[in-house]
């Protein structure tokens, strides 16, 4: 359901394909892929048939030479041709940085400093990519946790092909989730201990935010920085990027079937919850946090209420929770509704409107209920999230300025609802 492919030694190789573009396209699926150290892999090993199986022809390793030796490579293979392309000048110690250090302004400067000095290896790997675009040849590129030299690379390539910011944003911040296992990888080579510095193997959105809008002013453009620091054509770069690796966003999409979930899926439900809580942080709303949300809260649902969860064919594409009673946020109230919560879709897997559909569905459980109204609420400060459901058919019926649900600082929502029934 998420963008992180599952691998055993792997912790954060994903698909960059299913982002849409300005032009009303789409990345091409399974053609470019970004990872973190590629040298974990084995032959062998179900990893490497996994890996073999994504047909990849070419690998860019963007670590330094240092890093190849002490680490490894990608193991040979007929398949692919291997480039180690440094694109980092200036190495720098992460785990030993101090707790001071903000991960913002601090790596949105060494990204600036790997764009100036890496000129030869970025433009260089472009050409790669821009070579695989035109064979029709997937490509991987990676460095040590594919966070860093790889978001950059990344963010370098979507803006590129025509993703909006905020989505470049997006797919950085989705480090995010594998940052409990990146750590976990340090810890057990550090003999237990953890990193100095708290930043460590986290990806906030206001690093990329910064280091775009640094390129932007030196250079006025991504495509301008490709000009006249990498000395490439842009235009002709971003024409055959785009020729190749975009295509028309599907105008048909599987129904959307739904079931009740299980506790065994409280772990799909957190990540989802997750991937959604990164998703609004890209966009500049301050309301999800990642982690938040743990199994057992899932599970209480589930046990209390209801939770269901939404399907396109076989790809997950959303969930919501829908409660019989919701005292924190609408006092007691006697049984005449039914309360949705955490309504989420997945955008790459998820048709068109399926936000709107997923709210249908629930609300016909509400209705089957023999309950008269459908009530959910919304933060107050996110006025598009109040137009969404207003569109819906919500109504505005008051205000709940100190709701707390037990995780943080009391906040403040509107409260909505929609008459069902007489």
């Amino acid at each position: 359901m998420d963008r992180h492919i599952r691998f055993d030694a792997l912790r954060n190789m994903r698909d960059l394909g299913g982002y849409a573009t300005d032009d009303g396209r789409r990345v091409v699926p399974r053609r470019l892929f970004r990872a973190d150290g590629l040298g974990k892999l084995r032959p062998g090993t179900a990893d490497w048939d996994r890996f073999l199986a994504l047909g990849i022809g070419t690998v860019i390793d963007l670590r330094h030479g240092w890093e190849v030796d002490r680490q490894g490579r990608v193991p040979e293979h007929p398949s692919f041709a291997y480039h180690n392309l440094s694109i980092e000048h200036r190495p720098y110690d992460q785990p030993a940085l101090g707790p001071e250090v903000e991960p913002g302004p601090y790596l949105a400067e060494r990204y600036m400093e790997v764009a100036e000095d890496g000129t030869k290896e970025i433009r260089e790997a472009l050409e790669l990519i821009s070579d695989a675009a035109v064979s029709g040849t997937p490509l991987v590129f990676h460095c040590a946790s594919g966070k860093d030299r790889t978001g950059e690379m990344a963010a370098l390539v979507l803006s590129l092909l025509g993703v909006p910011e905020p989505v470049v944003v997006e797919d950085f911040t989705l480090t995010e989730l594998a940052t409990g296992a990146l750590l976990a990888d340090w810890r057990a080579r550090n003999g237990g201990r953890s990193p100095d510095w708290p930043g460590y193997g986290r990806a906030p959105a206001a690093v990329m935010r910064l280091f775009l809008a640094a390129l932007k002013a030196k250079y006025g453009s991504v495509e301008g920085y490709v000009s006249d620091a990498l000395e490439l054509d842009a235009q002709v770069l971003t024409a055959t990027l785009r020729a190749h690796l975009l295509e028309p966003v599907p105008t048909s999409w599987p129904a959307l079937t739904y079931r009740p979930a299980v506790p065994a899926d409280a772990p799909l439900l957190v990540r989802l919850r997750d991937t959604a809580a990164l998703r609004q942080l890209a966009r500049g709303i301050d309301q999800w946090k990642p982690g938040e949300k743990d199994e057992a809260h899932f599970v209480t649902r589930m046990r209390e209420g209801e939770v269901w969860l939404a399907y396109a064919g076989d790809d997950l594409a959303g969930a919501w929770e829908l409660w019989w009673d919701d005292p924190a946020a609408w006092g007691p109230r006697p049984p005449e509704a039914g309360y949705i919560h955490r309504l989420m879709t997945m955008p790459h897997t998820a048709p068109p409107a399926a936000g709107r559909a997923l709210l249908a569905e629930a609300e016909s459980r509400i209705a089957a209920a023999g309950r008269s109204h459908a009530r959910l609420d919304c933060l107050s400060s996110n006025p598009r999230l109040r137009a969404y459901y207003e569109a819906a058919g919500y109504t505005a019926v008051g205000e709940q300025p100190v709701k707390t649900d037990g995780t943080g600082s009391p906040y403040a929502v509107t409260l909505m609802e929609k008459r069902l029934r007489d």
